[in-house]
């Protein structure tokens, strides 16, 4: 009862005030443009209710993309926008009211969120929501156990494609997108591909028991073919494209095919604004359950690929 109370309290103080929030993690690109969106009031495309105050720069030495951004964004955040830096992540729960947690690296998620939980703020954690189905559950179950609203998503979600191409009567979706893999993370899916793979989920909604995985090429180049067949015996199919690609769609109706136009421009506006509601209601605009099958679903696509592109069932 206490921690209901704790989070319509905050929901009752965003009304009158901005909302303090703290950023984990410095080394991926979401990180300087959420923070400018929301601190900077006079630009375009601002969105109110909360800034970015206090922040925790991390790192992950041994993914080359973090190593060489890591710094770089940390002294954009602390000398354009005056961020606080603090050690460690349980001093920044002390400072904010709710926090983003950004870090490239789906790995370290785990050990991130904890001390989040612990001090009972809602949290947003950027893709990939962790690198192994174990640590995305892991995750859900302490935050479940905690009374702790999180959730996580691609941004495509909230985009063009996934919000005018969702029909009640489509029998089944194709889409596409750049899936570039990094060797640390055994679901090589989650670190890029989760964008396609949501679009997926976001277009059929959740239900697929089987996962097929046809694997061609290499980590540089060709592409995967991820097929997911449904319950209700729809089938989702992902195309995932490298070194990169578009981002597209084909979803198939009962007497009309659908496809995206090329070129859809892409916002993180869309994005944050689930962020900020979220922060303001404790309500995710993505279940718990949702991110869970996902990552089964990737799951599964991993064993397939390692199985030689055999079925495989959802753990």
């Amino acid at each position: 009862m206490r921690r209901l109370f704790g989070f319509a309290l905050l929901a009752m103080t965003a009304c009158a005030a901005d909302l303090r929030i703290g950023i984990i993690g410095t080394d991926i690109s979401h990180v300087p443009i959420f923070t400018r969106i929301l601190n900077d009031d006079t630009a375009p495309d601002h969105i109110p209710g909360g800034r970015v105050v206090a922040a925790y720069k991390g790192g992950s030495p041994d993914i080359v993309s973090s190593r060489t951004r890591v710094d770089g964004f940390a002294e954009e955040l602390r000398a354009k926008w005056h961020v606080e830096f603090v050690p460690d992540i349980p001093t920044l729960c002390t400072k904010v009211d709710a926090v983003l947690l950004e870090s490239g690296d789906g790995r370290i998620h785990l050990e991130q969120v904890k001390p989040v939980i612990a001090a009972h703020k809602p949290v947003f954690i950027d893709k990939p929501l962790a690198s192994t189905l174990e640590d995305a559950r892991e995750i859900a179950r302490l935050a479940r156990e905690a009374g702790v609203p999180w959730f996580s998503s691609s941004g495509l979600r909230f985009g063009q494609i996934a919000t005018t191409m969702k029909y009640a009567d489509a029998t089944g979706v194709t889409v596409w997108g750049p899936g570039p893999m990094e060797e640390h993370h055994y679901l090589d899916l989650s670190w890029y591909a989760i964008h396609p793979v949501e679009m997926l989920f976001t277009l059929m909604g959740t239900g697929v028991e089987e996962v097929t995985r046809i694997a061609g090429g290499d980590r540089t180049s060709g592409s995967d073919v991820v097929v997911g067949r449904w319950k209700d015996g729809r089938i989702g199919t992902v195309r995932v494209l490298r070194p990169s690609g578009p981002y597209g769609a084909v979803v198939y109706r009962g007497k009309e095919i659908v496809q995206s136009p090329p070129n859809v421009p892409y916002s993180y506006v869309p994005l944050l604004k689930q962020i900020m509601a979220f922060f303001q209601t404790g309500k995710p605009p993505v279940s718990p359950e949702e991110t869970l099958e996902i990552f089964a679903f990737m799951d599964a696509a991993q064993r397939s690929k390692e199985q030689g592109g055999k079925p495989v069932k959802l753990r």
